[in-house]
């Protein structure tokens, strides 16, 4: 795989996680802090971005901005009035 497939792969999963995210940020708002539905609108979207990591090939240096991408989602979707 050359640069720009890893870069355009990467972006790609950041966007995934900063949706999967601001879709579960959303909800987590919503609920009361530390609850069980807080507690997994927080820890659900790991496994889905653990799998599309794994699946796409790319290696452990990637996880600090997809741990960014994870933050910022929960941060923008707790900010969401729909």
């Amino acid at each position: 795989m050359d640069l720009s497939s890893h870069i355009a792969t990467a972006a790609g999963i950041f966007f995934l996680t900063f949706l999967l995210n601001l879709f579960f940020g959303y909800f987590r708002a919503k609920a009361r802090k530390y609850s069980l539905k807080w507690f997994f609108c927080i820890h659900l979207p790991i496994p889905a971005i653990f799998a599309a990591r794994i699946h796409s090939g790319l290696d452990y240096r990637y996880i600090p901005f997809f741990v960014l991408a994870a933050v910022l989602g929960q941060i923008f979707g707790g900010k969401l009035e729909i």
